[in-house]
């Protein structure tokens, strides 16, 4: 892996300076916009927010404008750019106390609830490209896309959080982690030791048992996701017990608080009137988050000639069973390119826009 700094200034560093120089903003826009959708990631693992994380990206293209003529090509364009888009991310989160975690007791004994949460759709992931020179196999094919990384990277302080995902996902040497951050080498290496520490605590033991990174699902993972789909379709509530682990955890940003257990998730939708003719009918369709199954829910009430999209289920599976559940509601999953509504009279296959 490539790691900052260890790149004389190349073609694009060159042509850089050279655009940088003459105010071509034309050229300015066609080296760096290649860099657009792996900086915005960057910022989404920073914030949680994939629409905060679109904010900042365009406020990285807007500093690296002004401050174009400061590019002396002594770093890779790239790492340039990482620079200030981290730098953006932190002073984001300096006027923003509100981004921190809501303090939530699980079964875990961690505190893992963050309202702002936000889905990240796999076809945006794919935008980014791996092979020669790219990280892109760095940068996404990695357990730290998904949400259980994402939850507990939010506990930490902000530049902790910049530590570590600078050195532990990216790659960066000590040395250019702590320029990016005017920080000391000591300070930025203390930074990371208390951040891995925290991480240790925050993210489940159980996590440890399966890897997101693979890529695909086992033939056993697809059955399951398929009865998952066919139970929530017919509103069969012991179908979909009958694929919960134990131990399910389930959780609905922005909304505070979580459920721990089978028995009390089970408990809730019940109460809410899942698999009753008066809450009305389902549909769904297969697709992707955060390198990790979702289920897109559509709901037609009784009073309704349509079915509209409600919800995105991203699933966690383990050992053939449903182990954890983070429902998003369908206003705060802007990105993901699913029709708004389903027609009552149409057959939509379950596994449309499913990836396997």
């Amino acid at each position: 892996m490539r790691v900052a700094g260890q790149q004389a200034v190349g073609v694009d560093e060159a042509r850089f300076m050279e655009a940088a120089r003459s105010g071509d903003a034309g050229a300015f826009a066609v080296l760096t916009e290649r860099y657009r959708r792996e900086l915005h990631l960057h910022c989404y693992r920073m914030l949680a927010s994939f629409e905060d994380a679109q904010d900042l990206t365009q406020e990285v293209f807007l500093r690296a404008w002004s401050r174009r003529a400061s590019f002396e090509g002594r770093s890779a364009l790239r790492t340039w750019l990482y620079r200030i888009a981290t730098n953006a991310c932190l002073d984001f989160l300096d006027r923003r106390p509100d981004r921190v975690p809501v303090g939530s007791s699980t079964q875990d004994g961690a505190a893992a609830e963050v309202a702002y949460l936000q889905p990240y759709p796999d076809r945006l992931l794919d935008e980014i490209p791996a092979g020669g020179d790219e990280p892109g196999d760095v940068v996404v094919a990695s357990e730290t896309v998904e949400l259980a990384f994402l939850v507990a990277v939010q506990h930490l302080p902000a530049r902790q959080r910049a530590v570590l995902i600078l050195r532990d996902i990216l790659g960066w040497p000590a040395s250019d982690t702590a320029a990016t951050l005017q920080m000391s080498v000591a300070s930025a290496n203390s930074a990371l030791q208390r951040a891995r520490a925290t991480m240790r605590e925050q993210l489940p033991d159980r996590r440890l048992e399966w890897n997101p990174s693979r890529q695909g699902l086992t033939g056993q993972e697809r059955r399951t996701l398929q009865r998952y789909v066919d139970a929530h379709t017919k509103g069969d509530i012991q179908g979909l017990t009958a694929l919960l682990r134990e131990d399910l955890r389930f959780a609905m940003p922005p909304e505070p608080g979580s459920w721990d257990g089978r028995d009390a998730v089970v408990r809730m939708w019940v109460e809410g009137g899942f698999g009753s003719a008066s809450l009305g009918q389902w549909r769904c369709l297969l697709t992707w988050a955060n390198r990790q199954p979702a289920v897109a829910a559509y709901l037609r009430r009784p009073d309704d000639t349509e079915f509209r999209l409600a919800v995105i289920d991203v699933l966690r599976l383990q050992n053939g069973l449903v182990a954890e559940i983070t429902a998003f509601p369908a206003d705060s999953c802007p990105a993901f390119d699913l029709p708004a509504t389903l027609d009552a009279t149409s057959d939509t296959p379950a596994t449309s826009g499913a990836e396997a």
